[in-house]
């Protein structure tokens, strides 16, 4: 696909005035200070989207919304800075900060094709997502690309520093611009203004240092090792329905010997998933399976943190200790439910500082286990409410790069409790997977 780069301009905050700023980061933000930014497109389909119509009236009316979008978001403009005195980056916010946005066209792509839930090579997806810019000692915190695909309908993709803002975050920030654009006013339910305040972050200073004693995160420079494409990677969006939940959770008390379990659509959604990419790799019945979810931590916090606070406050949780042939035989979906019942209602009784014991561990393993599969987003977000005015979103991707194998959670677009899947695997693997998923769902 071939992108024809229109201009790439600097889109400043709406407002007079801006106080310079420096936010630290805190143990939350430190857990992702060394990982490659989250990265994402999402389509909207506009079939009579004329050259002039894009250019005279949507481009220019996007343009303001964000401007105006930013200036309740003030950090997502600034920098990420690395001081070699200081033992940690600060977000830096200052007067003259600006987002990258860069305006782009294709005259040669398949709308339908790319924004469709099929399977679509990794290198068609990565040109519509722009790349943080980076100096010698910091990094933007933000950068957009909006791409025009003539009389089909135009995406955004967007590069977002996982240090500063974790996903709940970055769609509210979406939901705002396009509530802005759509209405001309911020919503009224959104918990804005934003909370800077890092002291709500209620926890024992020696976590952070803990944190920055370990390797991959006293590292000082904004400079990541670059992040690598799965070969031959391909990407494909499932679909779980109401119903298909409904089932995997009967299914799940039907065969767990165990009367408590955890049975959110989260778990059993999880579990399946982590069963059919387990048989699709094959292979040693003996190797070893690691995988992992994040867990919000704003309610489980004493005392709780504010839904208007802007920062991470989530916590990867690894799990890993098991073999392929737990996943493998006709117990292993509800051998999946259990484990991951057990993690999620355990959070309840730990505290922070315990799960940083087991994060630490599951680091050990993280560092040697280049299969881990991994689960980004949620079914909470609402990832599909961002309506500009042109209707909602037909389809959205994530295609951030990651060590292991990423895996997606969002809603379904057009069903309540639905799940939509999406997965990015070797082709190879890719084709194994999807027959076992639709199959396992039929009978």
């Amino acid at each position: 696909m071939a992108i024809n780069v229109i201009k790439v301009s600097r889109v400043s905050p709406a407002t007079d005035s801006i106080a310079p700023l420096i936010l630290p980061l805190t143990f939350f933000d430190l857990l992702w200070v060394n990982l490659n930014p989250i990265e994402r497109v999402t389509f909207y389909r506009h079939t009579e989207l004329s050259h002039d119509s894009f250019y005279s009236l949507i481009l220019p009316k996007l343009e303001e919304s964000l401007r105006l979008a930013l200036s309740h978001f003030l950090p997502l403009s600034g920098h990420l800075k690395w001081d070699p005195q200081e033992p940690k980056p600060h977000i830096i916010i200052s007067p003259q900060d600006t987002v990258s946005l860069t305006v782009a066209e294709t005259t040669d792509a398949d709308f339908s094709r790319v924004s469709g839930k099929g399977l679509r090579h990794n290198i068609e997806l990565r040109p519509l997502v722009p790349e943080l810019p980076v100096s010698s000692d910091s990094v933007s915190i933000l950068a957009l690309q909006i791409t025009f695909f003539p009389n089909r309908g135009f995406c955004i993709g967007f590069a977002v520093n996982h240090a500063v803002v974790d996903g709940k975050t970055v769609v509210k920030f979406l939901k705002s611009w396009a509530h802005i654009c759509k209405y001309g006013a911020i919503p009224q339910d959104f918990h804005l203004p934003i909370l800077l305040d890092r002291t709500v972050i209620n926890l024992p200073a020696e976590l952070e240092l803990k944190i920055l004693e370990l390797p991959p995160y006293n590292v000082r420079t904004p400079k990541l090792p670059p992040a690598r494409d799965i070969e031959d990677a391909v990407h494909i969006t499932l679909e779980l329905s109401q119903e298909n939940v409904k089932k995997l959770r009967e299914r799940a008390k039907s065969e767990s010997t165990r009367s408590e379990l955890h049975l959110s659509t989260f778990v059993v959604s999880y579990a399946y998933v982590l069963t059919c990419v387990v048989k699709a790799r094959g292979g040693d019945a003996d190797l070893p399976v690691s995988f992992t979810y994040v867990a919000d931590f704003r309610d489980r916090l004493d005392p709780p943190v504010s839904l208007s606070y802007f920062g991470n406050c989530v916590v990867p949780i690894s799990l890993s200790g098991y073999k392929a042939k737990t996943f493998l035989g006709e117990n292993g979906f509800v051998n999946g439910v259990n484990i991951l019942s057990d993690s999620v209602r355990g959070l309840s009784s730990r505290g922070v500082e315990s799960i940083w014991e087991l994060y630490e561990e599951g680091l050990k393993t993280m560092e040697l286990d280049e299969r881990r599969l991994v689960v980004a987003g949620s079914n909470k977000f609402g990832i599909y409410g961002s309506d500009f005015g042109w209707g909602r979103p037909v389809s959205t991707e994530n295609i951030s790069l990651t060590r292991g194998t990423l895996f997606t959670m969002s809603e379904r677009r057009d069903e309540t409790g639905g799940v939509e899947i999406g997965m990015c695997l070797k082709k190879c693997e890719m084709d194994v997977f999807v027959s076992l998923f639709l199959n396992g769902l039929q009978n």
